[in-house]
């Protein structure tokens, strides 16, 4: 998500402000970010942020090169730093010192988001429900297929669901999720799942290494009446574990519009799937020259 290959892709909304760090004339590390009336952000652009560091990075390094990056903010006409932390699971040890000296500066810590994910370290439990309907549709015919092209996926399914659900468009467009998925062959994948060859349901993954993410999951009415977003999800999730990943992501469940800020179905949902709750942090920092 760091490659300029993958942000460069909406660089027309935003305006680039990523930071190097040297030490001893060394890159040890680089900021993503943008800015925008003065605030410097984690880049707004990307689902997390903070400081990507060089592996040979250790815990002493931390405070100076985060004091260093602070002094240099105020040398510029930066009034506010927004730092975007990561979610629990992204973790390393050198990433958490980072977050955990960033806390010791920062004027808020203003957000805090949920963000679920399944740890395949540990037992997965999917509701008994989900995995009897499971068993079940495995006599139905489904078919479970990769694809190259997301058009059927985004016209027929993912676009007019996500409007009529939500009022909301996709993050990405269909033109948008192509080229990102020619630059990111590998990494970016689409799965379908049909019925005598009527598309049901579909996910998008961003394949990170040891962490999956699924980007975009729809369905329609007809699929949803037979859990074949479901049944799609339960594949992937067994898939994925075969394959030795350490956590297949899916995402927050972050919504304004709901009392509690966030949408208790969906959380309770990706919980029956297996997954844990884990947070993803947000912090504002004041900068003074």
């Amino acid at each position: 998500m760091f490659y300029r290959e993958f942000m460069e892709y909406h660089s027309d909304r935003f305006k680039d402000a990523s930071l190097l760090v040297y030490k001893n004339d060394r890159l040890i590390a680089v900021f993503p970010a943008n800015i925008k009336n003065n605030t410097l952000y984690s880049h707004q652009g990307l689902t997390y942020g903070g400081f990507v560091v060089e592996q040979s990075l250790n815990a002493t390094d931390v405070e100076p090169m985060i004091n260093a990056f602070l002094d240099y903010l105020k040398t510029t006409n930066v009034q506010e730093f927004h730092l975007k932390g990561l979610p629990g699971f992204y973790h390393s040890d050198i990433s958490k010192a980072i977050e955990t000296y960033i806390n010791t500066k920062a004027t808020e810590l203003y957000r805090t988001d949920k963000v679920l994910a399944i740890d395949y370290y540990q037992p997965i439990e999917i509701h008994k429900t989900k995995r009897k309907h499971f068993r079940r549709h495995q006599e139905t015919g489904f078919k479970i297929e990769e694809t190259q092209d997301f058009t059927m996926f985004w016209e027929n399914i993912l676009v007019p669901r996500l409007n009529e659900k939500h009022g909301v468009k996709p993050v990405h467009s269909l033109k948008e999720i192509m080229l990102l998925k020619k630059r990111f062959p590998q990494q970016i994948k689409q799965y379908n799942i049909l019925l005598n060859k009527t598309i049901l349901a579909g996910i998008t993954i961003f394949d990170k290494g040891r962490i999956v993410k699924s980007q975009y999951g729809a369905t329609t009415e007809t699929g949803e009446q037979m859990r074949a977003l479901e049944y799609l999800f339960i594949t992937l999730i067994n898939k994925y574990k075969a394959e030795g990943k350490s956590f297949f992501s899916m995402g927050t469940v972050r919504d304004e519009e709901h009392p509690k800020g966030y949408n208790e179905g969906l959380l309770r949902q990706k919980q029956e799937l297996g997954c844990k709750e884990f947070h993803q942090h947000f912090y504002k920092l004041k900068i003074s020259g």
